[in-house]
């Protein structure tokens, strides 16, 4: 079975064909040169950009791949959480395709994606734990099976993602700036007193990182020649031991705060499940951060649990993700109508498939996907 699968929540333009969940081509357009002259994301250009990108990454995808529109079994998009107007793009040429092909569309939860992203290529036994930590979620999920999930605990404000970036621009440091925060912290030691680790003081599952963005960024105003006076070329490569000690510091501190409010509400999610839980799983961009995964491999093995991580390119926003999920819906007979609605950031998304006759593994000859 081969799905296409369409990612335009946020500011990437992605599109990806997976076979029976395995992944055959990606075509990516990332708008972060864009929107680092802004420091953040602009929801009008990023879905004008999506506009202007879509048409010539299928276009290459189809070409690149060897396959025809004519061979996909289904269409699969990411309907939300996100950014509603670039979300209405990807809407639109999903349900375009579908309109003029007959095929079957398939609405797929953003942060569900995500987690699978950690599974594509693996056996993970269930029921796991996952993680999710992006620029704008941090969730502790329950997993009964690929696709039955359980939210315990999530953001009450701003994500783990948001604290990494706007720490980050109060060191005036480009955007996204997660990246320069892991890499400038790495092989540092922390100053585990300097930032707090926010919102342990509670028996719940629920994160907090509001208080951390402006405990950095008062950090970081009482000692201006932290921040650097120029802010260094996105596209220049980063040569960590080129940098200031002081600023290195506060990158590793960060780093530290961060990933230990993770391990613990992570752990103590682990010990309050009512049943067993077979295996660990970690998702979104932050997940690609060294100290987190570190810390994420730690606290699996003390747990002796498998974890599991996707590779660094599948943590950020993509189209993969989303085509292999698609690919797990179509096997359950999970479909939407071309009434299928965005749903932006802040709104549940409803479990509202139809049920069909599920579709078949290998209904494309894999003879003509290449391998």
């Amino acid at each position: 079975m081969l799905c296409l699968g369409i990612e335009t929540s946020c500011d990437e333009t992605a599109v990806a064909l997976c076979d029976d969940g395995r992944p055959v081509l990606e075509k990516l357009a990332s708008q972060a040169g864009l929107h680092a002259l802004y420091g953040g994301v602009v929801p009008e250009l990023a879905s004008r950009e999506h506009l202007r990108r879509m048409g010539p990454l299928l276009d290459a995808l189809f070409a690149e791949s060897g396959l025809t529109l004519a061979q996909v079994d289904a269409v699969a998009v990411a309907r939300g959480p996100g950014l509603l107007g670039s979300l209405l793009v990807g809407l639109a040429v999903a349900k375009g395709l579908c309109l003029a092909t007959g095929k079957p569309l398939i609405g797929v939860d953003h942060l569900q994606a995500h987690l699978m992203a950690a599974a594509i290529g693996r056996e993970v036994a269930y029921p796991a734990l996952g993680l999710l930590i992006s620029g704008g979620h941090t969730q502790i999920v329950r997993l009964d099976s690929a696709l039955s999930m359980t939210v315990l605990g999530r953001t009450i404000d701003d994500a783990a993602g948001e604290a990494f970036d706007k720490a980050a621009k109060s060191l005036n440091l480009p955007y996204p700036g997660g990246i320069y925060v892991d890499r400038l912290g790495q092989g540092v030691e922390p100053d585990r007193r300097l930032f707090p680790r926010p919102y342990l003081d509670n028996d719940h599952l629920d994160f907090s990182f509001s208080g951390l963005k402006t405990a950095v960024a008062t950090f970081v105003a009482a000692h201006p020649e932290l921040r650097t006076q120029a802010m260094p070329d996105a596209e220049a490569a980063l040569e960590p031991q080129a940098w200031p000690m002081a600023i290195r510091v506060v990158c590793a501190s960060l780093n530290f705060a961060i990933a230990e409010t993770l391990r613990v509400k992570l752990q103590r999610a682990l010990d309050n499940q009512p049943g067993p839980v077979v295996s660990l799983l970690a998702a979104g961009g932050v997940a690609a951060n060294g100290p987190i995964r570190a810390m994420l491999a730690d606290l699996a093995g003390r747990n002796r649990l498998p974890l599991y991580l996707p590779q660094p390119a599948l943590c950020a926003d993509n189209a993969t993700m989303i085509a292999a999920t698609g690919c797990l819906l179509a096997r359950a007979g999970l479909v939407h109508d071309l009434t299928l609605s965005p749903i932006p950031r802040g709104r549940r998304i409803p479990w509202d498939y139809h049920s069909v006759a599920p579709m078949a593994r290998g209904s494309v000859d894999s003879r003509s996907v290449p391998q």
